[in-house]
């Protein structure tokens, strides 16, 4: 479980742990103090501090992984980072490629190790945290973007591959979720922000928990290359020809 520290992985992170995953969180900083929540809840968990963009840490974290908990039979790829807000005339080449780095070929560096022992075993679980962004587009935020959308590419060719295997591979695209940044965004952006959502507000970050947790169940055997958004319908299209009720 990567970006495991707080927000909707330190939530997937305990819902994994409750339905009887022994869990290694992993993150930059941060990961052993969800590790210790888990364990505080009755459940196994293990704390791993490394760089997604780091293929050998990758490698080393999941040696680390098996040699503590067993077989890695389920990865949830969640690491990402939104270095800046800008158009796209603006955006730098460092900002591009740093969250491309992070958000694209890290995800993928974070369940390449899992793969192989995967298939030996005929069945796992690969689920990848993209975003409505990949589907929908957000404006200032190209970099952003292009990679949770990069995601379903990989989500998709990884099926093909690995269905034969017993092995699924399925993306998880939240809307507005109220995590830490989101709760400190001003009043005035959470208000435009919320104003789009038909819901009327804001996902709990265990709502992509549990979606989630369905995707690495033994239920979910049957589904896989797919995206399931978790956006209270923030994608649908708000127009009508009628009146507003």
């Amino acid at each position: 479980m990567t970006g495991a520290a707080g927000g909707i992985g330190r939530a997937i992170a305990l819902e994994l742990a409750a339905q009887g995953w022994a869990v290694a969180a992993c993150d930059l900083e941060g990961a052993e103090a969800t590790a210790e929540l888990v364990r505080e809840r009755g459940g196994e968990a293990m704390g791993l501090a490394w760089d997604v963009r780091d293929a050998e840490a990758a490698r080393e974290a999941h040696a680390r992984a098996e040699a503590g908990l067993g077989p890695v039979e389920a990865v949830v790829a969640n690491a990402a980072i939104v270095d800046r807000i800008a158009p796209a005339e603006k955006v730098s080449e460092e900002s591009w490629r740093g969250e491309l780095d992070v958000n694209l070929t890290g995800a993928f560096l974070s369940l390449q190790p899992a793969l192989a022992g995967m298939r030996e075993r005929g069945r796992g679980r690969v689920v990848a945290i993209s975003s409505t962004a990949a589907t929908d587009g957000l404006a200032g935020q190209a970099a952003y973007a292009a990679s949770k959308a990069g995601l379903l590419g990989l989500v998709r060719t990884l099926a093909l591959e690995l269905a034969p295997d017993g092995v699924t591979v399925n993306a998880v695209l939240p809307g507005m979720v109220e995590t830490e940044k989101v709760a400190a965004m001003p009043a005035e952006v959470r208000e435009r922000a919320l104003a789009q959502v038909p819901a009327g507000r804001f996902a709990a970050v265990e709502e992509i928990a549990a979606v989630v947790a369905f995707l690495c169940s033994d239920p979910a055997a049957y589904v896989t290359g797919t995206w399931i958004p978790v956006d209270g319908g923030i994608g649908l299209s708000g127009l009508t020809l009628g009146r507003k009720r």
